[in-house]
This record gives structure tokens, sequence and C-alpha cells, in this order.
């Protein structure tokens, strides 16, 4: 994945979403032409957390060494983004496989094992996570062989180690809620990425990136369910924001098949993005 740069139009379109305070965060940021983000943030994200130095776990493009920045994310984030991007490609590609496209699958059974897992597998001792790269591998040789009953099987083994690893890592956080959504802003910025690369003159010129962007929002939207009661208990108003923010964002995917102009461009989908993280402090 190709390092996204900051770009003039990103400061108009997180400007729409931004209150007073917020904006006048962001309009301080002053960045120099060239200077590339780091990876997976909105300039408003940025902005936010200048001057705050995370513990050191990088993440590049979707995983380490497949483009993107040198951004710092704290290692238990660094895991569980990991693993919903994982889960994100999963949900793609089945709703492929359940249309009888095996071929149109298979990347996306693929890259976890290639883009991902290679970038969390040192970090999965730490959580007490049993490796799982043998299960990726069977689960995506069940694709490339069209065996829908292997993969079943394949899927749900996998499903079940997946989610003892979110499990494990959830447990060490004092404040699952917040850590959920801090976790699944760093996907939707990851979904970003791959729908820039995905549109060319306002169409859907690559299919794949389309597709990735697609599995990364839905499964936040399923990531962000399993704490909406608890968050709508917490702050109902803002619960309601951020649901409104991903329904805002899923609609820019009507099917798995993209539409030949895209239903949003780069700019909009951000500046839905920013309205979903600028929620976030309500949480924690």
């Amino acid at each position: 994945m190709k390092k996204r740069k900051i770009w003039a139009g990103l400061s108009s379109a997180v400007l729409v979403a931004a209150p007073a305070a917020a904006q006048a965060t962001v309009l301080h940021v002053q960045p120099q032409a060239g200077i590339e983000s780091k990876a997976d943030q909105t300039l408003l994200h940025l902005a936010q957390h200048q001057g705050h130095a995370a513990p050191a776990a990088t993440a590049g493009g979707e995983g380490e060494g497949e483009g993107g920045g040198a951004a710092q994310l704290q290692p238990s984030i660094h895991v569980y983004r990991g693993i919903e991007m994982i889960r994100g490609h999963l949900l793609v590609g089945a709703e492929l496989i359940e249309a009888g496209r095996w071929a149109d699958a298979l990347p996306h059974f693929l890259h976890p094992e290639e883009e991902i897992y290679g970038s969390i597998r040192d970090q999965l001792k730490t959580f007490n996570i049993a490796p799982f790269q043998v299960a990726l591998k069977s689960l995506s040789q069940t694709v490339k062989a069209k065996n829908k009953e292997a993969y079943a099987r394949a899927r749900a083994a996998l499903d079940e180690r997946l989610a003892a690893a979110e499990t494990a890592v959830k447990a060490k956080e004092a404040n699952g809620t917040y850590f959920v959504l801090e976790t699944a802003l760093e996907v939707l910025q990851q979904a970003a990425d791959e729908y820039e690369e995905a549109i060319q003159k306002g169409r859907i010129a690559n299919v794949v990136e389309y597709q990735d962007a697609r599995g990364f929002v839905f499964e936040v939207d399923r990531l962000v369910g399993t704490v909406m009661p608890a968050a709508s208990a917490k702050n109902a108003d803002a619960a309601k924001a951020l649901q409104a923010s991903l329904n805002d964002l899923k609609a820019t995917f009507p099917a798995v098949t993209p539409p030949k102009q895209a239903v949003k461009d780069s700019g909009e989908f951000l500046s839905a993005i920013a309205k979903f993280e600028l929620q976030l402090g309500n949480f924690h």
C-alpha cells in the first residue's frame, strides 16, 4: 500500500465535522509540503496527538513492509488492529464465496498471512496468544481448492482462534469500550488508504482495494456493535453519532461488486471518519 501524504483537501474535509475548538487545533498543524503523515491517521488525529509519544509498535500499510509510514501504535492496539483487519478480509472474502466467486475471493484470504500476520506475530506471546499462521494458511488452501465443506471447517477453526486472541488482548485493558473504539478508528484509517487507492478520476479502478475498504468498514461496524450497549449507557448521543458515521461509511459500498462511479471521493470518506473520531473523547 502506498504512503498517504497530507493533501490540501484533507483539512477542509476534517473541518466539515470539527467543532470550533477542534478546528483551532487543526488549523495550527503546518506540515511541510511533501512530508508524509503517519500511516492510518487523519489530519485531525495528528493534530490531537502531537507531542504524545506512543509505545513502540510500528504499523505500515496493512502490516509491516507493505508501504505506509511509521506510525507508532501501542502494542495492544497494533495487535488488535491486525486481528480486526484479518477479520475484514475474511468478511469480504466470505461475501464473494457466497456469490460463487472463489477466484475473486482468494486475494482476501491470502492477504491476512502475506500482509498482516507477520507484523503482529512477534507480539502474540506478550498477550499469551497461540500462533495461528497455520490456520490462516489452511483456510486459504481450501479457498484455492474451492472446497466449500473444508472451507467451512477451516473458517470455523480460525474464527475460534481470532475470538480467543481478541479476548486475550482486550482483557489487559481497563477501559475496554474506549480501547475497542480506538482500534476501530485505526482500522477505519486503513480503510481510507484502501479506498483512496481504489479510486481514479471518480471511478472505482481497483476492485480489490474497494473490497478491502468495504471489508474493513463492515468489520468495524461489527466490532463497534460489540461495545455499543456500554457506549450508549455512557453517552447515548455520542454513541448515536458514532453509528451515524459508520452508516455513512457503509453507504459508500452498496455491494461487494463496486459501482462504476464512486459513491464518495476520498475527502468525503475521510470526513466521515473524522466525525467518528470526534466522538472518542466521550468514552475515555
